[in-house]
């Protein structure tokens, strides 16, 4: 779809570009002054009368994470949409299709960066950055759904999610150190302090057993169903790899990707800036069994030893659900101390295993959760909190165990 006409690049184009920026900035996406000249620059390079040229033009510029090209695209078509209602938006750009169209749900963010003023008094900001949430609205907040929250909710959720601590849950390992209230003797170093008093054993040395945090082995579906829970909780992942270093990141949707060190960095953004710049298919397909088996062959000796618990955060919408995936579900559960399946579908009330490839999975979790929304993951960390016993399945045992209210038991 063409444009008909753009005014010169000294006329109303550079108040369009820093007022597009400004509606992104809004919506979330880190654009800065940077940013904006370049775009200008690279508009005197295309022919700004093909729409297209000029939609990819910015993209390239504005988009820097494969999770925000869907905010792009919406914002794009929302703010040269409204020709009539905004003074600095093209005055030639012709209605598109979609904006017939009533706005989906995903849309919400944009919709209310565009709707915001694009200058605001200094009163308005200060009081702005006094409000503070109410118990009322932050008990709201817990029970939002991640995927339904406007730019503001996930920009205070994010703040939340930053502050979790996850308590070090230890795993009582087979090696020891000296310890005055250990349970075993340490004859070395009870005699070689007997030769002090002529062997004379005045004290008496013990050995206790070393606790060491979990490892924790993260495996998050990337899929467009699932990008908004999984950005979510990338940082928390952040929040908890900060105190936790033996936490190991998985991305998956057509393809596994380990994210592990880029989730390292110290800034929460910068981390999942760069875990988006090594991944290729964010808000793509999903191939669980065949992630699950690159993951099973090449990383499961390596992460899953010393009692790794396994978190898989997915739908489990599979595709091509066969004997292949309850292969797979069954070698992870076995490799892993502890297998708990986070699944956002666990938000509606009427939920049922009627999926193939749910009903494959079930089978050979130990726990099944929900994750979409902050009392869930507040709930996640409850359960992973309590100190780890020695843990060992029982064949006997109910393999099982749902929380809340989707609680039931093979």
């Amino acid at each position: 779809m063409a444009i008909n006409h753009l005014d010169p690049p000294t006329g109303r184009i550079a108040d369009n570009v820093i007022g597009f920026a400004r509606a992104l900035r809004a919506a979330g996406l880190p654009v800065g002054p940077g940013a904006v000249i370049a775009a200008l620059n690279a508009l005197h390079l295309i022919d700004i009368g093909n729409r297209a040229d000029v939609f990819t033009t910015l993209e390239s510029i504005f988009v820097t994470r494969h999770d925000h090209g869907l905010i792009f695209a919406q914002a794009f078509d929302l703010f040269f949409r409204a020709a009539g209602q905004w003074k600095n938006v093209l005055d030639s750009v012709p209605l598109p299709d979609q904006a017939k169209k009533p706005p989906s749900p995903a849309s919400r963010r944009v919709d209310e960066a565009l709707s915001q003023p694009a200058i605001t008094s200094e009163s308005e900001a200060s009081q702005e950055q006094e409000t503070r949430l109410s118990v009322s609205d932050r008990e709201v907040l817990q029970e939002r759904d991640f995927a339904q929250m406007s730019a503001a909710e996930i920009a205070e959720v994010t703040q939340v999610i930053a502050t979790m601590k996850l308590p070090q849950a230890e795993l009582r390992t087979r090696r020891t150190r000296p310890d005055h209230r250990g349970l075993r003797l340490d004859l070395r170093r009870t005699l070689r302090g007997s030769l002090r008093t002529g062997g004379e054993i005045v004290d008496i040395h013990r050995l206790g057993l070393i606790d060491k945090p979990a490892p924790i082995v993260a495996l998050l579906d990337i899929s467009g169903s699932m990008s908004e829970y999984t950005r979510l909780f990338l940082h928390f992942l952040h929040a908890i790899t900060d105190a936790r270093k033996r936490v190991s990141v998985f991305l998956f949707g057509t393809r596994l990707t380990n994210v592990t060190r880029a989730l390292r960095a110290r800034d929460p953004d910068e981390a999942l800036a760069a875990c988006s710049s090594v991944v290729e298919d964010w808000a793509g397909g999903t191939r669980i069994a065949t992630s699950l088996h690159n993951f099973n062959k090449l990383w499961g000796r390596r992460v899953l030893a010393q009692g790794a618990i396994v978190l898989l955060i997915t739908d489990g919408l599979e595709h091509e659900a066969d004997s292949k995936l309850t292969f797979e579900m069954d070698r992870l559960h076995r490799s892993c101390r502890r297998l708990i399946w986070l699944n956002p579908l666990l938000r509606y009330d009427g939920f049922e295993p009627k999926a193939q490839g749910i009903k494959m999975m079930l089978p050979h979790v130990d726990e099944f959760r929900p994750v979409h929304n902050l009392s869930s993951i507040k709930g996640l960390i409850a359960a992973l909190s309590p100190a780890l016993a020695p843990y060992r399945r029982d064949p006997s045992a109910p393999q099982l165990e749902l929380s809340g209210r989707h609680a039931r038991s093979r």
